[in-house]
């Protein structure tokens, strides 16, 4: 299969990349010149720029469409108004996790959607296949380039480019960089304050070379995909394909946060409110380790029995906390402070239950 290019990529190349393949897209993981710890550090110290324009983006418009949204997705968006955005899940009539996505509310008659790269087709056809007469609902994947602009100086950098900064977090506005136009939203995936820039596709390297020139004396550094998820796994944000999946519900993700229990309908309800009463399911929950392990998805976890009580969804060492931690799906009879095993190459290590996220960070300061 031919990978997509993000229309930064030719950047990437001369900023010395190294590329893995995510969602069909050709993406820069780390950069030459320090790698993911350092792009890791930048962020949680100062400030990274991140390309996640492989992320998707659609549009639903006409009268009704954010009704219509509501109607879908998981989360009330009657609960946020116009130029803010809000955590959302698409789900299957069984409850499944098709996707999670962030919905910007334009106004009642357009809704911005960010997907997944991977599931951004699924979702976008999933509205069409629903659609009520006079909603459009169009893929808009390959029109936009996104750039996320991540840490505690993230404010300072855009302030030196006269960009507006100081809305409020899971908010959105317009602003101007290098005279090209585009939407500022106080959103992100790596817990620290941040914002991400959706730019016409053409204007992006424009705008990158504008930012990473304002951010060097804050000591900006171009990041990779690589640190975006030791990152957001520190924060115990949950990744589609390993604590969100066709067969892990927002429930068992322990998402009910986004979920608009309270709505007459959206998809999937049924069953996920059938999860939420039957206490049931597995649910993910936070390893610590006790010693020098780094755990990995796919990694067995054992009660201190020898039962086998669930498995390793996301796993890393935390450059951070400089230990191994981990997102896991476990049995509803383990519980946070309990200690479990996990078979790391053949050998079990012991590792305590946890509530993420297992960082703090300033995210939704002001």
């Amino acid at each position: 299969m031919d990978l997509l290019h993000s229309p930064l990529h030719d950047r990437h190349v001369a900023l010395g990349a190294k590329f893995a393949e995510f969602g069909g897209w050709d993406m820069p993981v780390e950069y030459s010149g320090g790698g993911v710890l350092a792009e890791h550090a930048a962020v949680r110290e100062s400030v990274g720029l991140f390309d996640v324009s492989h992320l998707g983006k659609a549009v639903v418009r006409g009268a009704g469409a954010a009704d219509y949204v509501n109607r879908c997705f998981t989360n009330d968006l009657a609960k946020i108004g116009v130029g803010q955005a809000q955590y959302t899940l698409c789900c299957a009539d069984d409850g499944g996790t098709v996707d999670d996505l962030i919905a910007y509310l334009r106004s009642d008659f357009e809704v911005f959607l960010m997907p997944n790269a991977a599931n951004t087709a699924e979702v976008v056809q999933r509205l069409r296949d629903e659609a009520p007469e006079g909603i459009e609902v169009a893929d808009l994947h390959r029109r936009y380039a996104v750039l996320a602009l991540q840490g505690p100086a993230s404010a300072d950098v855009l302030q030196a480019l006269d960009v507006p900064a100081d809305h409020p977090y899971m908010s959105f506005v317009t602003g101007t960089i290098a005279g090209r136009e585009l939407t500022v939203c106080r959103t992100g995936y790596t817990g620290e304050r941040g914002y991400e820039l959706v730019v016409d596709s053409e204007d992006a390297a424009d705008v990158w070379d504008a930012v990473l020139a304002a951010g060097e004396p804050q000591g900006i550094r171009p990041c990779g995909l690589g640190a975006r998820d030791t990152l957001r796994t520190e924060m115990g944000y949950p990744l589609h394909g390993h604590e969100l999946s066709p067969e892990i519900t927002p429930v068992m993700a322990r998402a009910g946060w986004a979920v608009g229990w309270d709505k007459p309908e959206f998809w999937g309800k049924e069953a996920l409110e059938r999860q939420r009463a039957e206490k049931t399911v597995s649910l993910i929950r936070g390893l610590k380790a006790e010693g020098r392990a780094i755990p990995r998805p796919g990694m067995r976890v054992s009660s201190t029995t020898g039962e086998s009580v669930g498995e390793v969804t996301s796993g890393t060492f935390s450059p951070t906390l400089r230990e191994g931690i981990a997102l896991a799906l476990l049995d509803r009879s383990i519980a946070v402070g309990d200690t479990v095993s996990v078979d790391v190459r053949g050998r079990a290590q012991s590792f305590t239950v946890v509530t993420p996220p297992f960082v703090t960070t300033q995210v939704k300061e002001s």
